[in-house]
């Protein structure tokens, strides 16, 4: 497995295996892998010659008091990982080599971003859009993949890449989930024990929402207020939203008659997480 830290020697190298033919796959992430990232390196595998792992806690999708500086890094353990993972490439830059002094160009989408997270977090989705637009940039390749934990950025991300005629194929993958429910995310290891068990709530309330649905429930305001009843139950869980919305547009939807995506944040302690599911759509038909 090869390692570049400089953007320039990660640019050349792409543009080599660009020139020789080459497929090229991306999985960006911020480090500290587990499993759901991993499974995102098997997809860019079968999909691409080659997979590229970038490993950078972008410092412009934080905004301030939120936890840019404890992030968890382990650059070490991310590096055998991806290698036991079969990823080809590593790219792993400072914030000097990908902001310049003086940066002052930032790719900002309008529509999409408005909402759910972006609500509370109004730099963050600016900043995830900067450093993916970066990153196609540099890796050059023909094929990213994301993950639909994060459901919102995957949508804003496929917006970008139609909007600003990229060149890259985006796959999303699947959300994986510890064998209790909880999705994966790098920052569970904040969860004390209890605020471990607690997180469940989230998964819990998402599940409920499957199962009216299923017997036949389509209000939006009664699913939410089911979820919300079930996390409420739960001391150290404080809600950040709960929505039903369009997949299509992420849109509040009144009435569930189109395919939706169903989504949660809320902090258990101190820790923000997050997590989904899609009502009224397959999953091979995302």
């Amino acid at each position: 497995m090869k390692v570049f830290a400089e953007p320039d020697d990660m640019q050349a190298e792409s543009l080599r295996l660009r020139r020789e033919g080459v497929r090229i796959g991306l999985v960006p992430t911020m480090g500290y892998l587990h499993e759901g990232h991993l499974s995102l390196v098997r997809i860019a595998r079968e999909h691409c010659d080659v997979a590229v792992v970038s490993v950078f806690v972008n410092p412009t999708q934080f905004g301030p008091g939120e936890d840019l500086d404890s992030y968890p890094r382990d650059f070490e353990r991310d590096r055998r990982l991806c290698e036991q993972a079969g990823t080809a490439i590593l790219f792993c830059p400072s914030a000097d080599s990908m902001y310049r002094p003086a940066h002052s160009v930032y790719v900002q989408e309008e529509s999409l971003s408005r909402g759910l997270c972006g609500a509370s977090r109004p730099t963050h989705f600016c900043g995830v859009t900067t450093v993916v637009a970066k990153l196609f940039n540099i890796v050059l390749p023909h094929v990213a993949v994301f993950g639909r934990k994060d459901a919102q950025q995957a949508r804003i991300l496929e917006r970008m890449v139609r909007d600003l005629n990229f060149p890259v194929r985006l796959l999303v993958g699947p959300i994986v989930r510890e064998p209790d429910g909880l999705a994966m995310s790098s920052r569970n290891r904040y969860l004390s024990p209890r605020e471990r068990r607690d997180a469940l709530c989230l998964r819990k309330a998402l599940l409920e929402t499957e199962r009216l649905y299923g017997e036949g429930e389509r209000s939006a305001a009664a699913l939410r207020a089911r979820m919300e009843t079930i996390i409420r139950q739960v001391d150290s869980a404080t809600i950040d939203y709960l929505a039903v919305v369009d997949y299509e547009n992420l849109q509040p939807l009144e009435t569930v008659d189109r395919p939706a995506l169903v989504a949660v944040a809320a902090r258990v302690g101190a820790t923000r997480l997050i997590d989904n599911t899609l009502i009224g759509i397959e999953e091979n038909e995302e």
